[in-house]
């Protein structure tokens, strides 16, 4: 979770440096575990009443608005971790292509300093400067 919040507390918008995979994974975990939570909140309140579930599609269109920008930005992270440009996110709007992109964001990072940054698995690199305590 610690993941996560750092991706929203400190990088909502941050498209310059790199992530690792243990930042990008874990962030969209908990946003997918977000979700599935809402959806589950929109069925009950829906057995409910109509109207219930309508605010259910409301709190479902805010997470969605509100993690956009943030999931963005680390999955554009996390390729400037691989060597990669954050321009080929946009490879997931082809049907099937994207699956190339899956296959970059499980790769392991560049070794060393990349034209993104440093490498934030190496010893020298701090990580308490990049996570929420």
């Amino acid at each position: 979770m610690d993941y996560f919040m750092n991706v929203i507390r400190n990088h909502y918008a941050d498209f310059e440096g790199r992530a690792r995979r243990a930042e990008y994974w874990n962030f969209f975990l908990f946003n997918l575990l977000g979700l599935l939570a809402i959806v589950a909140l929109i069925f009950v309140l829906g057995s409910i009443s109509e109207s219930l579930a309508t605010i259910g599609i409301l709190a479902y269109a805010a997470w969605g608005l509100g993690l956009f920008i943030p999931g963005l930005a680390v999955a554009v992270r996390r390729l400037h971790d691989t060597g990669k440009s954050g321009w080929w996110i946009l490879v997931s709007l082809i049907p099937l292509a994207g699956i190339v992109l899956i296959v970059f964001m499980c790769i392991d990072s560049d070794p060393g300093t990349n034209a993104y940054g440093p490498n934030p698995k190496e010893e020298n690199y701090n990580v308490s400067d990049h996570l929420v305590e």
